[in-house]
């Protein structure tokens, strides 16, 4: 459901927008916890020794270490109190909504209405509590034995897993404030903004490296094209629908007739989004950050050891893995949340509906899965 200030941004022109008070106090009001946020990810956790964590990044910023910062707005380079980012809330979103759609018991609930997204929304807090924790303290540990804290052991590690999943919280109860009292879509607001607070160091490198002959103007220009051309084409995409034509009966109420209408079922060609993404990117770089944050221990590790060398970010097998496993969360999720079928097909049949030449019920569900099925050969490509 879209959210008040969509609802009134959607019937606004920019002649009138200078009279939509509330619309502007609503993005006053976004603008200023987004601020707070960039202002918490300059506040570091107590204990970290700050000469040896920019070290370490320094060197580690081409590989992991540029992946993570680049998701927490350069958080976790400076060790700071939203070095997790909102990562955990949004990996426990998704594995509550797979639950809902695998566990009956979940599932029953999801069909509630408001007092069942209530608990569900429960579910999903107490599940980022329990991420956020663990990936706290296997950071804390990693920071020790990198001598990255000034006073290693338990009273560090406590500090660090208490200021990073508080962190956590904060950032998820500043999302939900803004989705609703600002402008909607507060989660992906805090990630846009934490990736593109990246970009002016980022253009500020290329254009040095234009400067001092690194880059030729012919690069440089082709890479702007380029970037221009992938946002395009990423746009594009997003926007793609498959138009599935359905039809209603028509049914005579005393001495009228009602219905006889049609409609359209709109079909994404990429349903499941930027999930697969981010599940396919955590499960590869869960080895490497292990690894990277283990320090002397590292050797101990055995085969991780390997599986972290030749899955390292931006290695052939890394881009092999990573490719094949986007294809196959893509299908998973989709059918698993984002467009089950037989909700779908279960719903145009209460609604009296029925896709012209296709009989409801079980052939509706398979027409709509050979639909969806290759939609997601393009989509997850």
């Amino acid at each position: 459901m879209a959210s008040a200030a969509e609802q009134m941004a959607a019937n606004l022109s920019w002649g009138t927008f200078g009279k939509a008070k509330d619309l502007q106090s609503r993005i006053l009001y976004a603008l200023g916890l987004l601020i707070v946020y960039r202002i918490g990810t300059y506040i570091p956790v107590p204990g970290i020794d700050a000469a040896r964590l920019a070290q370490f990044f320094e060197q580690a910023s081409q590989g992991l270490g540029g992946m993570l910062n680049m998701f927490t707005g350069g958080a976790v380079g400076r060790m700071a109190i939203f070095a997790l980012g909102i990562m955990p809330y949004i990996s426990s979103s998704i594995i509550v909504q797979l639950l809902t759609s695998m566990v009956p018991s979940l599932a029953a609930l999801k069909k509630e209405g408001e007092q069942g997204r209530k608990k569900i929304n429960q579910y999903t807090r107490y599940g980022t509590v329990f991420l956020a924790t663990f990936q706290a303290y296997g950071l804390a540990v990693g920071l020790e034995s990198q001598g990255m804290a000034h006073d290693p052991g338990w009273f560090f590690r406590i500090g660090v897993v208490v200021t990073l999943v508080g962190g956590t919280m904060f950032l998820m109860w500043l999302g939900e404030q803004i989705t609703a009292r600002g402008i909607g879509n507060g989660i992906s607001l805090i990630i846009f903004v934490g990736i593109v607070a990246q970009f002016p160091g980022a253009l500020a490198r290329f254009f040095s490296q234009g400067r001092t002959g690194s880059l030729s103007p012919a690069v440089i220009i082709g890479i702007m094209v380029m970037a221009v051309a992938v946002v395009a084409f990423v746009v594009f995409m997003e926007r793609a629908l498959r138009k599935i034509h359905i039809q209603y009966p028509k049914r005579q109420v005393g001495m009228k007739i009602y219905g006889g209408e049609s409609s359209h079922l709109p079909v994404k060609v990429n349903p499941a989004g930027v999930i697969p993404a981010i599940f396919a990117s955590s499960l590869l770089l869960l080895p490497s950050t292990i690894t990277t944050f283990s320090g002397n221990a590292a050797e101990g590790l055995g085969i991780l050891n390997y599986v972290a060398a030749y899955m390292g970010h931006g290695q052939p097998l890394y881009l092999l893995a990573y490719g094949a496993l986007i294809v196959f969360f893509t299908y998973f999720y989709t059918a698993n949340v984002a467009f089950k079928s037989d909700d779908v097909a279960d719903n145009l049949k209460r609604q009296g509906g029925f896709v012209p030449g296709i009989r409801p019920g079980q052939k509706t569900i398979e027409y709509l899965d050979y639909v969806v099925s290759r939609l997601l050969v393009i989509g997850s490509a």
